[in-house]
C-alpha cells in the first residue's frame, strides 16, 4: 500500500487565487495556467468535432426551473443517501483516469478532499494509485470497472474492490473502444513515465510511451453484453451500477438484470460524437425505471444550479469529473476541496431559492422547456 502523503502546504499566492475562485470558470482558468497544452487537451477535449461535448452544456443551459414561493426554507439541507451511505450532497466524483497527470499526489489528494467534503469518489480502473491506497484515505469510494480483455485481471479487480469495502461497483458500458479524440491524436498524447495504471499487473499494464488510444485498444474488450452483466450481478454482492446508459430500453433491461444504479452518461462527449446530451435523456430514463434503481447524471455539470436541474429532471445525484480535475490542477487537495465546496454552496443556494428544503423535493419542481421532461418520456426515447 502506498504511504499516505502529508497534506500539501499551499503558498499564499495559490491560497489567495483559490479564495478568489467564485465560479467554476475561475477554477478552469487557474487549472489552464498550470497544465501543459497536451494535458489540457486530454482533460477538456471530446471526440470528433466535439458536438456532443458542446451538447451537454447546451442542453443543461436550455433547462429552466420554475421556483416555488412562500415556503419556509430556513432549514434547507442538501444531504442525501447513495447506495446505503449518507453523503453531504447529491454529488459524487466521476471516475477519471490518471489524476497524477495534473498533480503529483493524484487520486490520494482527490480522495482526501472527498473525505473532508463528505462525497463519494469513484476510483478508475486506470487510476494512477491503487484501489487500496486510495481507499485508505478514508473517503467513501466506488470502483469503476472497464471490461478488460484479460478475464483474470478483471475478476481480481472486482475482488479487490470488495476487499477495499467499496460502496458500489460501476461498470462502464459505453467504451468498446475509445472514441476518436482528435486533440489527443494530433498531440500524439501519451502518459509520461511517472504515471502508471497502478491497478493493473505488469503483464497487462500499458507499455511506457504508448498513446492512450493505443493502450486502451489493447486493454478493453469490445464484446461486453447483457449476459456478462447478468454474470457479474451473480458474482458480486456489491451494488452494481452501469455507467453510459442513454436509452430508456437499455435502462429497463439493466433493472431487469438486477442493477442497482444507472449513470445517464455519454462519457463526457468523449465517445460517440453526435450522441444526445446526457440531460436530454434523463427524464425518459427515470420514467423507464421508476424508483427501481438509483439514477445519476454525468456530463456537463459545472454548477450547483446544474445539479438542481438534474434533480428536477429525475436524478438522485450527479457525477462531476472535469471540475474535480480542474480543482486538482489548480491547487491539489485544497483545489479539489474548494471545487466541491463551491458546488455544494451553489446547490444549497439554488435549492432554497427554488423553494425546496430537501433534495427529494427538487423532483417536484417544474422545468421548462417541458419537452425535455415530457415529450421524450412519451415517445420512449431520447432526442425524438
Amino acid at each position: 500500500m502506498s504511504p499516505r502523503p502529508e497534506s500539501p502546504q499551499l503558498d499564499s499566492g495559490t491560497a489567495q487565487r483559490l479564495a478568489g475562485a467564485l465560479h467554476m470558470a475561475d477554477v478552469v482558468e487557474l487549472a489552464h495556467r498550470q497544465l501543459p497544452s497536451d494535458v489540457w487537451d486530454f482533460v477538456v477535449g471530446g471526440a470528433g468535432q466535439e458536438l456532443t461535448l458542446a451538447a451537454n452544456r447546451a442542453a443543461l443551459d436550455a433547462v429552466r426551473v420554475v421556483p416555488r414561493a412562500l415556503r419556509d426554507v430556513s432549514a434547507c439541507a442538501i444531504s442525501t443517501t447513495l447506495f446505503g451511505r449518507t453523503t453531504s450532497a447529491p454529488i459524487a466524483i466521476a471516475p477519471v483516469a490518471y489524476h497524477q497527470l495534473v498533480h503529483p499526489h493524484g487520486e490520494l489528494a482527490t480522495a482526501r478532499a472527498a473525505r473532508a467534503c463528505g462525497v463519494p469518489l469513484a476510483i478508475s480502473t486506470l487510476s494512477s494509485h491503487s484501489i487500496e491506497a486510495i481507499a485508505a484515505q478514508g473517503a467513501p469510494v466506488w470502483f469503476q470497472l472497464y471490461w478488460l480483455r484479460d478475464e483474470r485481471t478483471r475478476d481480481e479487480l472486482v475482488s479487490r474492490a470488495e476487499a477495499a469495502k467499496c460502496d458500489a461497483l460501476v461498470v462502464t458500458v459505453d467504451v468498446p473502444w475509445m472514441g476518436r479524440r482528435l486533440r489527443d491524436i494530433r498531440n500524439n498524447f501519451a502518459v509520461g513515465p511517472d504515471v502508471v495504471a497502478a491497478n493493473l499487473p505488469d503483464t497487462v499494464r500499458p507499455p511506457l510511451g504508448s498513446t492512450v488510444a493505443a493502450h486502451t485498444a489493447d486493454l478493453l474488450s469490445p464484446s461486453l453484453t447483457w449476459a456478462d452483466i447478468e454474470a457479474l450481478r451473480a458474482r458480486t454482492s456489491l451494488p452494481l451500477v452501469l455507467k453510459g446508459i442513454l436509452s430508456p430500453e437499455d435502462a429497463r433491461r439493466a433493472v431487469d438484470c438486477g442493477v442497482d444504479g444507472i449513470v445517464v452518461s455519454n462519457h463526457g462527449g468523449r465517445q460517440l460524437d453526435g450522441a444526445v446530451g446526457s440531460i436530454e435523456c434523463l427524464a425518459a430514463v427515470r420514467a423507464a425505471v421508476g424508483q427501481r434503481c438509483t439514477v445519476l447524471l454525468d456530463g456537463g455539470v459545472r454548477s450547483g444550479v446544474d445539479v438542481l436541474k438534474a434533480l428536477a429532471l429525475g436524478a438522485d445525484a450527479v457525477l462531476v469529473g472535469r471540475p474535480v480535475i480542474w480543482g486538482l490542477a489548480a491547487g491539489g487537495e485544497a483545489g479539489v476541496h474548494h471545487t466541491l465546496e463551491l458546488l455544494k454552496r451553489e446547490l444549497r443556494d439554488a435549492l432554497g431559492l427554488a423553494g425546496c428544503v430537501r433534495v427529494a423535493q427538487a423532483r417536484d419542481l417544474q422545468t421548462m422547456p417541458p419537452t425535455i421532461r415530457a415529450t421524450l418520456s412519451e415517445v420512449g426515447g431520447c432526442g425524438g
